[in-house]
């Protein structure tokens, strides 16, 4: 037992190392959480804070919610001009003769061109800022059950979605031939590069960022936040086909919701596993299963 610490007799060693570790994690002062603990257990109310502190706290809030939004434009900005150098690689460097029918060479050649630079750029934020991009296998019991069980859920989400087309006549139509090369190229598109890809630049790099601009997690409702939501929302717009020359606006509010969808979920896995890893396999996994099925249906 301690006695008499901070005012209190008999507390015991884990009640003790409890307080301290919390404390520590949440950069609480350990002698004033006692303080007003003990405070309020006898009745009296802690200090009120002063007008001064109260408007200096609401002035840092704002700043946060400006740094955000400043945050999620340039976000966006950085996402587009990645994805216009990844185009220019693929139109300049030549890869018709081992895809003919252009359907993975080139979206390969971007997606990898992408991924250099969006690591490379988490790289120097890191150093710069000393942030956590969580490149590494973080908490592998967490992340190995929240793959299978994805796995699991999305093998029956595949099939009972193509089992519907099937039924209502709207199975996918290719405008190539289902070859060996052609399924071997598209799907290890899909295993090996758009996962992860995709997942460093609309995952791992946004949500950090955001909590470094809000200089903390913000939680929304269970284990969703708002640095996720705020990613899945940019993953999203991601998925809207446009261009300027000439003006083109193609929105497909099914692909817009499940880009939000999923991409949550992988967001919410990237915090709770600490990697980004398992959100990468996750992406893979759900592209290589839609496609795959899709040629079984049609094949």
């Amino acid at each position: 037992m301690l006695n008499c610490f901070y005012g209190y007799k008999n507390i015991s060693r884990n009640i003790y190392d409890g307080v301290r570790e919390y404390c520590k994690i949440e950069g609480v002062d350990e002698g004033y959480f006692w303080k007003t603990l003990r405070e309020n257990k006898l009745g009296r109310k802690p200090a009120q804070k002063s007008i001064k502190d109260s408007d200096s706290e609401k002035k840092l809030e704002q700043n946060r919610i400006l740094l955000g939004v400043a945050m999620f434009f340039l976000l966006f900005l950085a996402q587009i001009i990645l994805g216009i150098v990844g185009y220019i690689f693929a139109k300049v460097i030549p890869y018709e003769r081992i895809d003919p029918y252009r359907v993975f060479a080139g979206i390969s050649i971007h997606h990898a061109v992408q991924m250099l630079i969006a690591i490379i750029v988490a790289i120097i934020l890191s150093k710069w800022l000393k942030i956590d991009f969580y490149f590494k296998l973080g908490d592998i019991s967490k992340g190995m059950k929240y793959l299978a069980l994805f796995t699991v859920t999305f093998v029956v989400i595949s099939v009972a979605v193509h089992l519907f087309m099937r039924a209502h006549d709207r199975l996918p139509v290719y405008d190539f031939p289902l070859d060996r090369r052609n399924i071997l190229g598209t799907l290890g598109f899909q295993l090996f590069l758009c996962g992860p890809s995709e997942e460093i630049l609309f995952r791992a790099l946004p949500i950090t960022i955001f909590v470094f601009a809000f200089t903390k997690s913000i939680p929304i409702k269970g284990n969703i936040t708002l640095e996720v939501v705020l990613a899945s929302l940019l993953f999203s717009i991601a998925h809207i086909n446009w261009s300027l020359h000439p003006f083109v606006l193609e929105v497909n509010l099914f692909r817009l919701l499940y880009a939000f969808v999923l991409g949550t979920i992988q967001g919410i896995v990237y915090q709770k596993s600490r990697s980004i890893l398992y959100p990468a396999l996750m992406h893979s996994v759900s592209n290589v299963l839609m496609v795959g099925v899709g040629y079984l249906f049609v094949a």
